[in-house]
């Protein structure tokens, strides 16, 4: 990981210590930003310092036009119960099948960090206790998604791209967040 990263990890960190819990007992920190702005790295980082279990948005997506059902199951099936004190579990969404599949029970823990386009979305709020958005150039941006994903992402670009246009239009994700996080070499 590079230095970036381990700085903004410590500094998220330190500024959430001091985050009320928002669902439940639990405090959630969600790490938002268009693709390839680095939000997996950050948020690897940060759960670990935190011994936080981690959920990807990506597992919850209903494919590639599944953006909103992926928040609607982060809400429905992870954050509604944990704000109940019930258990929570979520089921992963299996691209080559296009269909959810196996359940994943959310571990206990006192914190919990999601990560990925949606996170933050206004549904979400008010169970989150700490909402960062990762900024990058879109150029900067691209390149990295298309070296960490190669082909299976190219052809898919631009009609995530514009899913991302149209969800942070709607819900200022970015105007919202707490902290900020620069990722430009």
């Amino acid at each position: 990981m590079n230095e970036v990263f381990e700085e903004a990890a410590a500094r998220v960190v330190a500024w959430a210590a001091g985050r009320p819990a928002r669902a439940g007992s639990r405090r959630v920190l969600a790490v938002e930003g268009r693709s390839g702005a680095g939000k997996t790295t950050l948020a690897r980082a940060v759960a670990a310092r935190l011994g936080a279990p981690l959920i990807h948005m990506d597992d919850l997506y209903a494919g590639w036009d599944g953006l909103q059902q992926g928040v609607t199951a982060l809400h429905d099936w992870v954050l509604v119960p944990l704000a109940e004190d019930r258990p929570a579990v979520w089921r992963r969404w299996d691209w080559a099948a296009g269909a959810y599949a196996e359940e994943h029970p959310v571990p206990d823990a006192a914190w919990l960090v999601v990560e990925g386009v949606g996170a933050g979305g206004r549904v979400l709020r008010p169970y989150i206790c700490g909402l960062i958005w990762v900024d990058s150039p879109t150029v900067i941006r691209k390149r990295r998604a298309l070296d960490r994903d190669g082909q299976t992402y190219a052809p898919h670009w631009a009609r995530w791209a514009r899913h991302e246009d149209a969800f942070y239009a709607a819900e200022q994700v970015r105007e919202n967040a707490d902290l900020i996080i620069e990722n430009a070499p």
